[in-house]
């Protein structure tokens, strides 16, 4: 049987794989996708979607017993776990559908199987009805990540739970212990001690959410501890001893070890990359701790293979994956392409508060070399969030003394992750504080404080 050619062929559907599809095909290219799950990959079905919806339910319902100060009368509040979780679902399988439509829209031919690269040019796809043989000159490697499992700390689906058992409860933890404290970690923790649950969080590192600004993760930890939730930082999970309906988990903190007993354990200790079963390797692949390693361009170094998204490192955001997506299909096609730069993508994290960041913080930046100039400005000292009842939080931005580039900004509080890409912009515009400071916010708005945290790093500010 004569293999199929395809200008280029996609593997994996997720927001890195449909995006590099659909720009292929606005190119001319005659493009195949190969997904041996779902379409819109773990961001749309299992991860980024889903748990925004989770979160907005969290969020409702915590601003349901805040009613009185709103001048608001509620009664009887409560939840539905299910009806929760359902809602959640509904919104994940409307995007994945939305999916298999803009791929038939592009005319872009869909495999589902399982995809494998016997030899250099040559995708064979395992399907129901038997294998394909697809070929092409251009191929993208975009399988992405799945959750670390650690020895010893395996799920089960009953009492310890990975992020997709925490997506689809079976019930309400009474006592959780989330181990990790990265954005899926902290997420998970915002959610369930939201909705009631005794919720402690393990961090192995010095603090939470560890890859943010030190005063941004100091502000989060006293929010979080002020909801109620135990923060344990510089500590390690050693084992955990599982028994009927509970689970017994070895802490080591400061050369100590104790004891505390939980009934579910959800596990956010990081990604590994999909690369195995593959054939990258045979191929001549160069594979580091489970991530393919590219230049600038997702190239592999393989004639014609590129590698896009989580698979290719870090960051692991779906925005970056869909990003190099594009500059590789424009590659493909032909075009003049872009690099993405790591310190101008955005990272969001939608506790509650909620966390955002773009660039250097303001240690890495000193640490750079660079002479700093630091702003900020209190969620406290805006209109709008005193009238939204959001009065807390903070928005801090570094500044190259010598040059005014904008170097980070980092945020917590209220739609700081709508926020946050207004110095996204700035940045990709290589702005100074000189014209971040002639713009002019709109009022009354949370952007104000955007203004405000520039005016202060240059002892400029009107509201503090």
């Amino acid at each position: 049987m004569a293999a199929k050619t395809f200008d280029m062929i996609v593997i994996g559907a997720g927001p890195g794989g449909y995006v590099a599809a659909i720009r292929g095909a606005q190119l001319g290219l005659n493009v195949a996708i190969v997904e041996r799950e779902h379409l819109g990959g773990i961001c749309l079905n299992w991860g980024c979607i889903p748990t925004k919806a989770l979160l907005r339910s969290a969020e409702v319902f915590h601003l349901m017993h805040r009613a009185k100060e709103f001048g608001l009368k509620a009664d009887g509040i409560g939840y539905d776990l299910d009806a929760v979780v359902q809602r959640s679902r509904g919104v994940a399988k409307q995007l994945s559908g939305g999916i298999g439509h803009l791929m038939k829209k592009n005319k872009i031919t869909v495999f589902m199987g399982e995809a494998t690269l016997p030899k250099t040019g040559t995708v064979s796809v395992k399907t129901d009805k038997g294998t394909e043989e697809l070929a092409s000159k251009a191929i993208v490697v975009a399988t992405g990540a799945r959750a670390r499992e650690l020895p010893g700390l395996e799920a089960d689906g009953d009492l310890v739970w990975t992020y997709k058992h925490a997506l689809m409860p079976k019930r309400m933890p009474k006592k959780l212990l989330v181990i990790g404290s990265g954005a899926i970690g902290i997420e998970f923790a915002s959610f369930f001690n939201t909705l009631g649950a005794d919720t402690t969080v393990v961090e192995v590192l010095d603090r939470v959410l560890p890859v943010e600004d030190a005063e941004i993760s100091a502000f989060a930890k006293k929010s979080f501890t002020k909801q109620g939730m135990k923060i344990m930082e510089k500590s390690t999970v050693k084992k955990l001893d599982r028994a009927k309906g509970k689970v017994t988990a070895h802490i080591e903190a400061g050369g100590k070890t104790e004891t505390m007993e939980f009934d579910t354990v959800i596990s956010a200790v990081g990604i590994v990359g999909n690369v195995e079963n593959l054939g990258l390797e045979g191929l001549g692949v160069k594979i580091d701790r489970t991530h393919v390693v590219t230049d600038e361009y997702c190239r592999t170094g393989v004639e014609g293979l590129y590698a896009i998204g989580d698979i290719a490192g870090a960051p692991w955001l779906a925005h970056k994956a869909s990003h190099e997506g594009v500059m590789v299909a424009e590659l493909i096609a032909g075009k003049k392409a872009h690099p993405i730069k790591p310190n101008t993508i955005a990272g969001c994290t939608y506790c509650h508060p909620q966390v955002a960041s773009v660039g250097l913080t303001e240690a890495k930046a000193k640490e750079a070399g660079y002479e700093v100039k630091v702003g900020r400005f209190p969620f406290i000292g805006n209109g709008k969030a005193i009238a939204l009842g959001e009065a807390e939080g903070l928005v801090k931005t570094v500044f190259d003394a010598k040059t005014g580039e904008l170097l980070g900004a980092h945020m917590i509080g209220a739609e700081v992750t709508e926020l946050i890409q207004g110095y996204v912009v700035g940045r990709t515009l290589e702005t100074t504080e000189g014209e971040l400071m002639e713009t002019v916010f709109p009022h009354p708005t949370l952007s104000e404080m955007m203004h405000e945290a520039v005016l202060d790093a240059y002892g400029r500010a009107l509201h503090i």
